[in-house]
Parts: C-alpha cells; structure tokens; sequence
C-alpha cells in the first residue's frame, strides 16, 4: 500500500501522529474485524455462534473472552478473523452488525453528555449504511426518537433495510438535504453528524479509497462538513448535544471544523472520558476537544470525533403538523394475534400499516409536514379484504406476537430461505414465522401443494456457498 505523499506531509505535526509506525500499520495489511450485538435480539453473545459447520461456528469461545471486548462500547466485539457473514442466518436475522470497531466511540459521547434514561429525540443526519443508527437505537431509553437521515435514496434504501433488520421500531428514516432540517427549530435532543469526508482514516479497509484521496479533495470535503453543520444547526435545541465524526485524519475537517464551530455558533466544547486504549485526545487552537484514533495505536481505522453543547436560543417552530389516518380501535384489534400492541397507535400510510409509539404519533405527524419518510415505526402488513399480508419487518421486531405460528429452519432451509430458493418442511398451512436459532428470518405462507417465500427479493443472498455451492 502506497499512501499519498501529500497526505503523509499533512499529518506531520500532529498530537499522536508516528509517521513510522502509521506507514508500518498501512503496509502490513493487517485488518480487524468487529461486531456490534442487538441487545433486543441477543441474550448473550454465545448465542449467536452456533455449531453451524461453518467458520463462524469457531468464534464462540472466543468472543466470550472478556478480552475481545471493545473497550468504549458495551456491545462491541473485535473476532480473531473475518468469518463469512453472508452466511450466517443470524446476521440476517439482525442479531448483530458488522461494525468498525472506531466509530463505536460516539457511545461515549452520549453515555457521558445526554440523559439516556429520558425520552430523547435524535437526529443521525448522515445515517447510511446504519451503523451508528442501530448503534444509537440500542442506547436510547423506550420511548425515545431516532431520524435516521440518508440524502441520497439510494443509499438511504441500505440504511432501511438494516435498521428493518435490527428490529427499531423507534425509528423513522428520512431521504432529505441537511437544509430540509432547518424549520424544525429545537427539535432534536441530540444530533449525530458523521459527516462525509475525505477517507483517509479508511484507507486500510478500503484501499481504492487512495485513488481518490488528494489535497483538494479535503478543501471540497471542508467545505461541504461546514454547510452542512450551519443547515441542520437550528434543528438542536438550546443545551442539546451535537456529535461531530469524521473518517479523515486531516486537520482541516477535523481541528479546523471544530475551530470554526466554536467561532461561529455559541456552543461549550465537551470533554470525553477515555478507557486506556490508545485513543488520543486533541485539543484545537480554540480550545476545543477532539479525540484521533490512529490504527498504530488503537485496534480499529482512522477516526475523529468532538461534542458539543448548544447555546444559542432555538428560534420558535415553522411547521404545521400534518395529521395521521389512524386507525380505529376496532380495525386495531386484529392485529394483536399479530403483534404486542400496547403503547402503540396504528397509522396508514399509503397501502400499509404502521406501528408507531403512542407518545410519537405527534413527532410522526410534524416529520411528515417537513421531510420525505421513507420508513417509519414498524411495517405490520398490508390489509386485504379482512387479512393482513405480514411485512418482513413484522418479522424483524421484537414486538411479533408470540402466538404466531413458528417453524424452526435448519441450517440449509435456512440459506435456502434467505436465498429464495425452494425447499420443503412439514408444517400447518397459512402464514408462519421462520427462524433460525430462534431468531425470526422471515415470512412463509404454507399452501396445499407448495411454500411461498417472503423473504424480501431484494435482499435475498445471491452468492453461493465457499464451495461453489450453496454452504452446508
């Protein structure tokens, strides 16, 4: 690996910065591979390692090593070696995700700066793929709001598609410009921006990152972090807490955004409490806090992050909230063979029904008068006639009913299942839940004479196994 000389030069100077050991770490073409488990979906972390005749089945003993915990994140696991995740039922089943071990940090940020015991709305701007999303889901108390932001639609598709997956159905997913955010003045507890960047922190993982690392890319990055900072400002409410990641190493969207921050808006920097394992703490010519994680140092990639206290005073709200169609008690009572439906109100939107937080029909109702909602609360299904075609995330969230039919896959049905490919199993006719391990994968609807699959098509596994053919 050959890192930019213009980079290298940048990075001179630094607090932390070892030019021999970050080129060393570089070139050894070492690589750590981490997970985060679904406290909803994983009672401990031995249970999601079965004996699956396939390497992740070799992992169990060790991730119950108390030293392959990560240190700043109660949930995170680094694993000895990267086993194939694409075949493990559980990982579609969303008991866990593949997450750099790094960007867990921002844990730290709101364990140690927000109240997660209270009722909390959060914005994670700039959410795609998910990782900080579902890492944000699983620390918020019951009853909190999670927005989860993706500007681009199609990368905002990946980001619903895993927090379906994890089971959030505290959350709402959103496809708007940072702007888009502005009218809603104070809404937001706590807003995450891991904003887009120049990559080099990711340079390890992704190599082809280089190619399209240079200096000006890092001006045009500068740039865009701060525009999108001052748009989505005025959505934080005074005294909320803002959270400011990045995957670059250069200062100038770094300790120089952090220095514009404090410069332009009224804020308190935050200082963050460490565990001893190489993070290195910063602190900018304004004085404001930040934390580098090198990979010479730490057991992760490249990554920045800096908190923040608002001050300034919250203009009053522009919107007009737009009513919710709920539905009746009498058409809710249906679905409670489906689903655990206390706390929670029904809403149509478009052919299918959603389940929200009672306590959040109102949030619901502001969002959809100021953002595009791509997904909100959980999908129950589409009602036709007087049945209910289940959604996959029915499926996915811990509130399926415990009365619904269940059919417990083996390990072959079930990557036949997620591949969409036929297989047969004795079970009673109509709708059944799937699952492995006993963790739900999706949907069948048993017929006289064949199974229908559900499971998502678009999501289905289209690899074949190691062997070329599907893995047992």
């Amino acid at each position: 690996m050959k890192l930019p000389e213009a980079l290298l030069r940048s990075l001179e100077g630094l607090p932390g910065y070892d030019h021999d050991a970050f080129v060393q770490v570089h070139e050894s073409g070492a690589q750590v591979t981490s997970i985060r488990l679904n406290p909803a979906k994983s009672q401990a972390p031995g249970v999601l390692f079965q004996d699956l005749r396939s390497k992740i089945s070799d992992l169990r003993s060790e991730i119950l090593d108390p030293a392959s915990r990560i240190p700043w994140s109660r949930y995170g696991y680094y694993l000895p070696e990267r086993p194939s995740f694409t075949f493990d039922p559980l990982f579609h089943a969303g008991a866990y995700y593949v997450q750099e071990a790094s960007s867990m940090f921002v844990e730290q940020a709101l364990a140690q700066h927000a109240d997660l015991s209270a009722r909390l709305r959060v914005l994670d701007l700039c959410a795609a793929p998910g990782g900080k999303s579902t890492h944000l889901q699983s620390l918020l108390a019951p009853g909190s709001l999670l927005v989860s932001n993706e500007v681009i639609k199609a990368r905002a598709g990946i980001l619903s598609e895993n927090l379906t997956k994890w089971g959030a159905g505290n959350s709402i997913v959103t496809s708007n410009d940072p702007a888009h955010f502005a009218k809603l003045e104070g809404f937001f507890d706590v807003i995450v921006v891991d904003a887009p960047c120049s990559g080099s922190g990711l340079f390890r993982r992704d190599p082809d990152a280089i190619a399209e690392w240079s200096p000006a890319n890092v001006q045009l990055c500068q740039g865009r972090q701060q525009r999108i900072l001052a748009d989505v400002w005025p959505a934080l409410k005074e005294g909320g807490l803002l959270v400011y990641s990045t995957c670059s190493y250069s200062a100038e969207e770094d300790e120089v955004i952090l220095d514009w921050l404090t410069t332009t808006f009224q804020v308190v920097p935050l200082q963050l409490q460490c565990p001893d394992a190489g993070i290195v703490e910063v602190r900018s010519p304004e004085g404001a806090w930040g934390y580098r994680f090198y990979p010479d140092k730490i057991r992760g990639e490249g990554f920045f992050l800096a908190a923040f206290r608002k001050l300034d005073v919250a203009a009053a709200p522009r919107y007009k909230p737009k009513g919710a169609d709920l539905l009746s008690a009498k058409e809710t009572a249906p679905l409670e063979k489906w689903m655990d439906t206390e706390g929670l109100k029904f809403v149509r939107h478009g052919s299918r029904v959603l389940a929200l937080p009672e306590d959040r029909v109102s949030d619901f109702s502001i969002l959809q008068s100021a953002l595009y909602i791509q997904q909100a609360g959980t999908a129950v299904g589409e009602p036709i006639r007087d049945k209910l075609v289940p959604d996959h995330a029915l499926a996915m969230s811990p509130r399926v009913g415990g009365a619904v039919p269940r059919v417990e896959l083996s390990y072959p049905d079930a990557i036949r299942f997620l591949q969409r490919q036929d297989f047969h199993i004795d079970t009673e006719r109509g709708w059944q839940l799937v699952t492995f391990a006993g963790a739900p994968l999706g949907w069948i609807n048993a017929l006289p004479n064949r199974i229908n699959n559900y499971y998502p098509r678009e999501w289905r596994i289209r690899a074949q196994g190691p062997s070329g053919g599907t893995q047992t």
